[in-house]
Order: structure tokens, then C-alpha cells, then sequence
């Protein structure tokens, strides 16, 4: 758990999974739940020092698999330390579009690097932090890759065996841990996924009551 006032939510999942567009439309609907301020945001990337660490580890030249870690592990340290930790302090609500599990995932799984010490890099660079709820976006790999559009980056063209085996890694480490996470089948309609993801979020953040008030609220004014 965050250990803070605001709620921390992670999506992970492979590339083209929709975890962009879910992030948006969720962070959207939390803003207009709740009342409370909503963060969204990514790794890597949600800073200004992590926009240049993406361009790097996504788009530079190809480079060992250890110094690709360390390059996540250092934007995750910054990113929490600037955005997502102060955000969760002033109680707002933080939507991230990839956390610590997909270092994880493609590290370990995908590069093939001890999954104990990648897990290990990313909980010493966070101080701990963990999400409350990780939603993952599962969707065959093969499926997902048709989704994309432009030119792939380094770990979109990594090839299916790399991304067979990060998948394995995610819908593990979903199942050894189902307090934390959610399994959200990507393949149906964005309306229904988000819609899924919405109810099962507001259970598992106790939100029911709010989201009910919310629901109520609105057919009153309509009415």
C-alpha cells in the first residue's frame, strides 16, 4: 500500500495493450468521483528527466540489458520522489502508466535478468513504495503487436519470444499477489474493459459508497 493519504493505482501490461487510453479515461472518472485531485501520469517519462531516460532506453542505441535496468530504475527513483510521493501526500489520487512490475516483467522475463534483483533495484529506488491496486491489461502478445501504428520502439521489435515470456512474468506475479492486483481481459471494447476496470477498482479502494453518490447525484440532476 501507498502508506499515505491519496490512492496509488499502476497499469501494467505488453505494448498495445490500452493502457494508455484506460489511464486517461479512468483518471478522468476517478477526478469526477471522488472530488479529489487526479495525477496521471508514466514511466518512463513523467518528468522532465525521465522524458530524456525514455528517449534513451526506448529510442537510443541498444545496450546491455543491466544498464537498461539501471536507466528504469533511475527514472522510477525521480519520478517517485517528485511526482507520484508528494501527489499521494496531498491526498491526491495518482494513475501511473507503468511501475516497478514492468521493470520486472521485461528485465527479468523479457532480458532474462534475476527477477529478485530487478525487483530488488526498483523497491531500493521507491523507498518501498508500491501501488494500493495494479491493473493488469492482459492480451495475447501477437494481438497487441497488431494494435500498434509508427515505428516500434527497442522493446516493441524485441521479438515474440521476448514478449511471451514478459507476459508470464506479469500474469505471475498477478496471481501470486491478488490483493494488489487486478486481471483485466484487454481484448473486449474499450467501454466495457473501462467499465470493469471501474467497478473492480471501487471495491478494491472502497469506493462503492462514493461511486453510488456519484451514480444517484447525476440521475437527480438529469431528472
Amino acid at each position: 500500500m501507498s502508506n499515505a493519504s491519496g490512492y496509488f493505482v499502476s497499469f501494467e501490461g505488453g505494448d498495445g495493450v490500452g493502457k494508455s487510453t484506460h489511464v486517461r479515461l479512468l483518471g478522468r472518472w476517478l477526478g469526477e468521483v471522488t472530488g479529489r485531485e487526479v495525477v496521471t501520469t508514466r514511466e518512463p517519462g513523467g518528468t522532465a528527466l525521465g522524458a530524456q531516460l525514455r528517449q534513451a532506453v526506448l529510442h537510443g542505441e541498444d545496450m546491455d540489458p543491466r544498464a537498461e535496468a539501471l536507466l528504469y530504475a533511475a527514472d522510477r527513483a525521480h519520478h517517485v520522489a517528485t511526482v507520484v510521493r508528494p501527489a499521494l501526500e496531498r491526498g491526491a489520487v495518482v494513475v501511473t502508466d507503468r511501475y516497478l512490475d514492468s521493470s520486472v516483467a521485461y528485465q527479468s522475463g523479457g532480458r532474462e535478468l534475476s527477477e529478485d534483483e530487478v525487483e530488488g533495484l526498483s523497491l531500493w529506488a521507491t523507498e518501498g513504495l508500491l501501488p494500493d491496486v495494479t491493473v493488469l491489461l492482459d492480451l495475447d502478445p501477437e494481438v497487441a503487436a497488431r494494435r500498434l501504428s509508427g515505428a516500434p520502439d527497442r522493446l516493441e521489435r524485441a521479438g515474440s519470444d521476448f514478449h511471451e515470456r514478459t507476459r508470464d512474468v506479469f500474469l505471475r506475479r498477478a496471481a501470486a499477489d491478488p490483493g494488489r492486483w487486478l486481471i483485466v481481459d484487454a481484448s473486449p471494447s474499450i467501454d466495457d474493459i473501462q467499465a470493469q476496470i471501474r467497478v473492480d477498482l471501487a471495491a478494491r479502494l472502497d469506493l462503492t459508497p462514493v461511486v453510488d453518490e456519484a451514480v444517484r447525484s447525476a440521475g437527480e440532476v438529469q431528472a
